[in-house]
């Protein structure tokens, strides 16, 4: 584009090029806000003002605050309020941890008891419950450890010797930091996403693992910033101990000014050492924050480490991933009878298909015809009302004994389990690992693989999917494409027999969708069985072996591409495809 001669004139450039002609460029001149000026500086005099008055006024008593600041009754409290609350954080959160966890995942029973736990706790005023442990000896003078409601007895205790003032202020500490802490970790849990721990039970991750390694590190984004405030109010809910004559920071504080009566010297003392302990908690925080941050950003700024060791990094990068063909013979898929419901609605009736090993097979059909539920109870992560469901002839959440099918228990599903790869819809990529970590997880959570062998193994699937050089990217630092294909890699770390699809373009652009669909032909010329719910059309027809078409639960053709796609039986499926095609 260039600029007509008047316009040109006017601003200073050619009318041919744009380009000033013989003038000086112009110059940029930021909008200026002077109201912002004028606020910087209000705020600096005010600021100026207060600590130019604290400074030079005599009856603050810096004198004295200096004498008292390290003195030794003073740093003997320091400690103690210090060891108050390392101690009733560690406790308060272990026992919230466990709380937060009967609450989301226990039985009935057990999670009212965890909510009334919380309900109590969080009622009763910190200052009377230590009142009242501190007076246990009045309700109950020894404690006794025995059968309960019996008189065998193996040891007793009196209640005062052994509910001591330190003792209660830490039974009591941990009891109330237990109650809130529980809320606050339940809260981080219950904002993880589903898919989440739908895709680590998809990989065989044990349930202890999957808590350890995928949820709490995710939720610890949220529990953090509350966390952290917890924990800079019980620093300072220490001072709360002085009721029971405990001699923390403040009871000392308390104590040496009745002497002297220098109260603001000594409350400055107190205000000081707190502000201390709430700056290192604070740079804590954000260092903390900073580690579970991992894969939430983009673009992330780097950080002092990242700097130190970039060289390293980049070395590591740069190695060249082996390629091997990892592929593995296929298993036989049993579907029998299978029907399920979600309250009254139906969603497979009567569901009967044998898909060979080796096989690749498309599901297609209408949104809510079922499909992703069919799909989902080959791996069982949806239990069937009625039917079985057998892989290579061995069923997966099932022992059959007869005519009876009794359920597993889950780690025996998660090891059945591991030998069917599923790729998700929307990927379910674990954000806070790279791409390298998502692949060699399960394998090495499982057992199957040492964490070199997961590694070594990770970045050949990588490499097989066209991302070797993202090993070490996160997810959101990912296209779409690209995360799918390492989800279609994670998949493939456990040698899975069969490796089921659900809908794994629906969720890319256009564009990305050939990318995706290119490796998954590749995949079907592996060995490995194949189930696939597509609405790809042209990718059924070039790949697949078999076309089911299914509608409301049911399955009203099934056959080979050329059958299905060309010469389909059932009208609904001739106008269905009629719609798509």
């Amino acid at each position: 584009m260039s600029l007509s001669a008047p316009f040109a004139d006017r601003f200073g450039g050619s009318a041919a090029t744009g380009e000033p002609a013989g003038r000086p460029r112009l110059r940029i001149v930021p909008a200026r806000h002077p109201w912002r000026t004028v606020g910087t500086v209000a705020a600096l005099l005010v600021v100026v003002a207060c600590i130019q008055s604290t400074l030079t006024n005599p009856r603050w008593g810096w004198d004295v605050f200096a004498q008292w600041f390290f003195a030794e009754p003073i740093l003997v409290g320091l400690g103690r309020t210090l060891l108050l609350t390392a101690l009733g954080t560690a406790l308060g959160f272990a026992c919230g941890t466990l709380l937060a966890l009967a609450r989301v995942s226990g039985p009935p029973v057990v999670s009212a008891v965890a909510f009334a736990y919380v309900w109590l706790f969080r009622s009763i005023p910190l200052i009377v419950l230590l009142l009242i442990l501190n007076n246990l000896g009045y309700l109950y003078e020894t404690v006794r450890l025995g059968v309960p409601y019996t008189d065998i007895t193996f040891a007793s205790w009196s209640t005062t010797q052994l509910v001591t003032p330190f003792a209660a202020a830490i039974i009591g500490l941990t009891l109330n930091q237990a109650a809130y802490s529980a809320e606050i970790i339940r809260g981080g849990i219950l904002s993880v996403d589903q898919g989440q721990t739908e895709a680590a039970s998809a990989l065989g991750l044990p349930r202890t693992h999957q808590a350890r390694r995928i949820v709490l590190p995710q939720a610890m984004r949220s529990i953090l910033p509350a966390a952290f405030n917890e924990i800079i109010g019980l620093a300072k809910g220490t001072s709360q101990v002085y009721i029971i004559a405990l001699p923390e920071l403040f009871y000392t504080v308390q104590v040496i000014y009745r002497r002297n009566l220098e109260v603001i010297p000594l409350l400055m003392v107190a205000t000081v050492w707190y502000l201390v302990i709430l700056t290192v908690l604070s740079l804590v925080q954000r260092s903390v924050e900073r580690h579970y941050a991992r894969g939430a950003l983009r673009n992330p700024p780097p950080s002092v480490f990242s700097k130190l060791f970039g060289a390293r990094a980049a070395n590591e990068r740069s190695l060249a991933p082996l390629r091997v063909d990892p592929s593995s013979a296929g298993a036989a898929v049993e579907i029998r009878n299978v029907s399920k419901r979600f309250g009254e609605l139906a969603v497979l009736k009567d569901v009967s298909l044998s898909l060979p090993p080796g096989s690749v097979t498309a599901i297609l059909g209408p949104s809510g015809s079922g499909k992703s539920t069919l799909l989902r109870t080959i791996n069982h992560l949806e239990r069937v009302d009625a039917g079985l469901v057998a892989v290579d002839g061995e069923l997966i959440g099932y022992r059959r004994d007869g005519d009876t099918l009794y359920e597993l228990q889950e780690r025996d599903i998660l090891k059945r389990r591991a030998d069917v790869g599923m790729v998700f819809q929307s990927f379910n990529l674990f954000p806070h690992m790279t791409a390298l970590e998502n692949v060699a997880e399960a394998p090495v959570a499982t057992g199957r693989s040492s964490r070199a062998e997961a590694q070594a193994f990770g970045r050949e699937l990588l490499a097989r999917v066209g991302l070797s050089d993202k090993a070490g990217s996160y997810p959101r630092q990912l296209s779409g494409g690209q995360q799918q294909r390492v989800a279609i890699a994670r998949a493939l770390a456990l040698r899975p027999k069969v490796l089921l699809f659900d809908e794994p373009t629906s969720a890319l652009d256009p564009e990305l969708v050939g990318e995706v669909l290119d490796v998954i032909r590749e995949l079907a010329r592996t060995g490995t069985t194949l189930v696939v719910v597509t609405h790809e059309i042209g990718f059924a027809r070039q790949v697949a072996d078999r076309v089911v078409f299914m509608e409301a639960g049911e399955v009203l053709e099934s056959g080979s591409p050329a059958e299905v796609l060309g010469v389909p039986k059932h009208p609904r499926t001739g106008a269905f495809l009629a719609k798509v095609l």
